[in-house]
């Protein structure tokens, strides 16, 4: 059984790691904002509309299989292509 001050401490631990992401991703998301605007207004084909349905498919799949309890490589997840498993 966990003492109370090491459960305090890995709370507070989980709680900052989260604050700081929340941060770090609103801070991205303004920070690119003027350049997805101008991406938008020049994707005529609708490319990056069918690209961010892909990746939540995509997304949508591995969180399912994650929950089904199947493992992923570490190979995998350290590949400089697993971002382009979508193309396949």
């Amino acid at each position: 059984m966990q003492t109370l001050a090491v459960n305090i401490a890995t709370t507070f631990v989980d709680d900052a790691a989260a604050l700081v992401t929340g941060f770090s991703r609103a801070l991205l998301r303004f920070a690119m904002a003027p350049i997805d605007r101008i991406a938008n207004a020049c994707d005529i084909a609708g490319v990056l509309t069918e690209r961010r349905a892909t990746f939540r498919m995509w997304r949508a799949s591995r969180a399912r299989a994650r929950q089904e309890g199947r493992r992923f490589s570490l190979l995998g997840r350290l590949s400089p292509f697993r971002h382009l498993a979508h193309l396949t």
